[in-house]
Parts: C-alpha cells; structure tokens; sequence
C-alpha cells in the first residue's frame, strides 16, 4: 500500500513521497531554495552584532565580549559627543531644549569629537569646520545613530527642524 500515485513518479514537480509510519517529513525544498536560505541566514547571523549595537544592545562588556565598542550613555533628546573613539573619554551633551536649531553650534575651545549619538529626534550634521564650513568634511546623521568612531575631528554640529 503506498501513498505514491503512479503517475508522481515521472513528474519532477513532485520532490517527496510519503513518509513511513510513526514519522513525520516536511516536504524537500529544492536544492537552489536550500542553499539561498542558507546563504542568507549567514549573512543576516553576520549582521546581528551590528545591528545589536545600532539598536542599543546591551554593553558588549556586560556579556565579556570586548571585542566590539560599548554604547556610550545619552539620554533622549540628546545630542553625545565624546573625545575619544569607541564613547570614551569626555562627553558633552547637547538637549534639544536648550540648543538652536539650523544654526552652527561651535564645540567649546580644546574639544573635538570622535564619537556621537544623535538622540535628538532630528537630523544632525557634524563638521570638521568650526565655522559648519561645507569645504571641510561633514555629515549628516538620522536620530538614533551611534558613530563609535568618526572619519574626522568634528569641531560643530546644526541640529536641524527636519
């Protein structure tokens, strides 16, 4: 007695046959599917960690894993810089409340940044330029991004309405 039709044997559609009793079997996804899932499951299982930190993960400290940065701390409605790469070193917060908007707020004497969180709920450009000059580098950032580490020293932001 068997679940098998005679004519499913010479059709190629047709890619499982029942299983014996007391088991049970998914249907065989064909070779080409099988190995795209693979191959995106590893891609995805690789972007985890970044993924993880962009979203605010806990600590990579907290769990003994070194390797990665750790967020630094910034509190809604924030704009964090810190001195030194990776959320180390001095921080200066910036609250949406108490900071112009689309105008060129200039870092105080001595600092940089090498690292920031836009916490703000607005877009935030950083530049190299004290003055927000557009000949130096500059970038713009969405709220909720972490930079760990900057391509530059930036001297002054412009928070802007949207």
């Amino acid at each position: 007695m068997s679940a098998e039709r005679p004519s499913d044997r010479d059709d190629p559609a047709v890619r499982h046959r029942a299983a014996p009793s007391g088991t049970s079997a998914a249907p065989a996804a064909p070779r080409g599917i099988a190995v795209t899932v693979r191959r995106k499951a590893a891609r995805a299982a690789a972007l985890l960690p970044a993924l993880a930190l962009a979203l605010g993960a806990a600590p990579a400290a907290a769990s003994g894993d070194t390797s990665r940065p750790v967020l630094g701390d910034c509190g809604a409605g924030e704009l964090c810089l810190w001195e030194n790469p990776d959320f180390t070193g001095k921080r200066l917060a910036f609250e949406l409340a108490g900071t112009p908007i689309e105008s060129c707020v200039v870092l105080p004497p001595g600092h940089t940044a090498d690292a920031y969180a836009n916490r703000t709920g607005r877009p935030v450009t950083l530049y190299q330029s004290r003055e927000c000059g557009t000949t130096g580098e500059f970038h713009t950032h969405p709220s909720g991004s972490w930079t760990p580490r900057s391509a530059y020293q930036v001297r002054a932001f412009k928070i802007w309405e949207r």
